[in-house]
């Protein structure tokens, strides 16, 4: 396992290498809403040289990851509010290709809803705001756009809700995971037709599958549960006054069982 490292490290790009040492190096207060390690960032690189060149990226959020991907992509857009001055240490630091970068400040919440997309992307990074919906919302109006192959990596995947996102998207045709890294889930768009974003399409889901098979394909009424076993013997054992003393809606409740 560490020679597979130590050798993808050694073909990745000694610019990239050197870039992630120096990014590494800034101050951990440079800015105060949040950070990254080396491994993401690592990984990050990886697996953006395994798409070869990055046309279209995007994130939410802003900080080290996006003076990295000003260096990987040549369209990065960065969907971010200057949150413990996040976004304007990354505006006016030395290490960001500021030509490859388009900035929309403000909330997601907000500005996602009104942004219109003529592209799709190769690769999309979700790190804005973390409360529940937000970061559903944003993968909402990220996922209509990102081809097939692409990669949609999910941060802070410790957290509750944000786990619950990755476990839905796990079994969703539409993406294979590919590794975690320091929280960061890594996903990969496969082939796999989109889901229409008007639609309701609820069925269509891999979490849903088990849920919804069970409703169109209920157990055969030949093969009874051993608790409708039970209750059938229990029946014949019953005094009928008994039976006839329940209410209507209890009695055609067990009835349906038997």
């Amino acid at each position: 396992m560490l020679h597979n490292k130590l050798l993808v490290f050694s073909q990745m790009k000694q610019e990239y290498l050197q870039l992630i040492d120096k990014l590494m190096a800034l101050p951990r207060d440079w800015h105060r809403a949040g950070s990254v390690d080396r491994n993401l960032l690592l990984a990050i690189v990886r697996h953006c040289e395994s798409l070869g060149r990055i046309r279209q990226s995007a994130e939410t959020g802003a900080g080290r990851t996006t003076l990295l991907f000003s260096n990987l992509s040549d369209n990065h857009l960065v969907f971010a509010k200057d949150d413990g001055r996040s976004l304007s240490q990354t505006r006016t630091s030395s290490f960001l290709r500021a030509e490859n970068v388009t900035f929309i400040e403000g909330p997601t919440q907000k500005t996602l809803p009104n942004y219109e997309f003529d592209h799709n992307f190769q690769v999309v990074l979700i790190d804005g705001p973390h409360g529940y919906p937000f970061p559903d919302l944003e993968y909402y109006y990220f996922y209509p756009r990102l081809e097939s192959g692409s990669l949609l990596i999910l941060d802070d995947t410790q957290i509750p809700s944000i786990g619950r996102m990755l476990e839905i998207l796990k079994a969703d045709p539409m993406f294979d995971l590919v590794e975690i890294v320091s929280n960061a889930a890594f996903l990969k768009r496969t082939n796999a037709p989109i889901i229409d974003p008007c639609s309701d399409s609820w069925w269509l889901q891999g979490y849903n599958r088990s849920h919804y098979e069970q409703i169109i394909s209920p157990a055969s009424p030949t093969k009874k549960s051993s608790f409708d076993q039970f209750l059938h013997k229990v029946s014949k054992l019953t005094p009928q006054i008994i039976k006839d003393s329940l209410p209507n809606a209890l009695k055609k409740k067990l009835q349906s069982r038997m």
